[in-house]
């Protein structure tokens, strides 16, 4: 399936029916009074959180959707039956956005999380309605009121715990593969990884979190150069960021440092927060460097890039040190997940609104 993360859709709430002017006509019964019904209301649009999916595609090819209006209220005291809802299934993930303002709306944050994107519009009155004691053979109504209609971009970010970054051919595919459940393509050449791929990553009983693997970066990246751009955003809401770097480059005037600064130097300007994340460097493909080498070669990448932070050292393709640097990965998630609960704020704008009756 095309992997699509970004759509525009339109969509249109039902209209409220119209109320009715009515009057009894019984035998018997000269003077009936009014029985005019009120209009049903129109249909809701809902959006669903749905885990099974993991692409918009579908709304590049249905891009309007219209809920249906309310029927007519009619006489004998009949009110009109309110407009069929329609619910839009979209990958748990999606930030819905106001197309026109740049708004966003609500995220769909949790599986079958459910949240209305548009109301629809009350019913109006019938003649029963305005019956009183001056006014006993009314002949008013109201119309239906319209049902809200939004122009609306959908965004997908990935849900993942962590996500892998690194130049073409740096080895995080197979590095993905290794260590989770992914089984993305791999290749001996560039640009393999065309879209991002998910692996759940088990530590033990109970015990996962979620990887995310994202095609190569390359210089100029933030300017649209390459293909790691168009999924960048996939990036910022991971936890932590693990910078996998090819030691051991085909091209011998390649420098793996020179390439890992620039690399660095595309987040910040792609985007400040994601810059500030935590982030490993992962140094893959030790298996190919000789072993009296390997020490060495690892001390002066680590000086020369002035690295602070964590540094693991790694063969994905033998899986040498990967047992290591998942059980890191698996304590920092989990301790991050802990410092995120206890200070978790509610945006009081992405609260679902209940479904309403007729």
């Amino acid at each position: 399936m095309k992997f699509v993360d970004e759509a525009f859709i339109d969509i249109a709430a039902g209209d409220g029916g119209n109320g009715c002017v009515s009057f009894r006509h019984e035998k018997y019964k000269e003077f009936g009074g009014p029985n005019g019904g009120d209009g049903g209301r129109g249909g809701h649009v809902f959006a669903v959180a749905d885990s099974n999916l993991n692409t918009l595609v579908d709304f590049r090819y249905s891009r309007r959707h219209e809920a249906k209006r309310g029927e007519h209220g009619m006489g004998s005291d009949m009110f009109g039956a309110a407009g069929d809802d329609i619910v839009l299934k979209m990958p748990v993930g999606t930030i819905i956005t106001d197309a026109e303002t740049g708004e966003v709306l609500y995220e769909l944050l949790k599986d079958g999380e459910v949240i209305t994107i548009a109301k629809g519009g009350d019913g109006g009155f019938g003649n029963m309605r305005f019956k009183s004691a001056i006014n006993r053979a009314p002949r008013q109504k109201t119309p239906g009121w319209p049902g809200e209609k939004k122009s609306l971009k959908l965004e997908l970010k990935v849900l993942a715990d962590v996500g892998l970054l690194g130049m073409p051919n740096a080895g995080k595919s197979t590095l993905i593969s290794a260590v989770s459940n992914a089984r993305p393509r791999i290749a001996d050449y560039p640009f393999t990884t065309l879209h991002p791929n998910l692996g759940v990553v088990r530590v033990g009983p109970e015990q996962s979190f979620v990887v995310a693997d994202l095609p190569g970066l390359i210089e100029g990246a933030s300017e649209g150069a390459g293909l790691g751009h168009l999924f960048l955003r996939h990036l910022q809401r991971t936890r932590l960021l693990l910078h996998v770097v090819d030691m051991a480059p085909f091209d011998d005037s390649v420098d793996p440092v020179a390439q890992a600064k620039a690399l660095v130097a595309e987040l910040k300007k792609y985007d400040a927060a994601l810059h500030e994340k935590p982030r490993w460097l992962v140094l893959n493909k030790l298996d190919m460097v000789p072993d009296d080498e390997r020490a060495a070669r690892v001390k002066d990448f680590v000086k020369r890039l002035r690295f602070k932070g964590p540094v693991f050292e790694i063969s994905a393709l033998t899986r040498e040190g990967c047992e290591h640097l998942i059980k890191a990965v698996y304590q920092q998630v989990k301790a991050q997940q802990v410092a995120e609960h206890e200070t978790v704020v509610v945006d009081p704008r992405f609260v679902p609104l209940p479904p309403e009756g007729n």
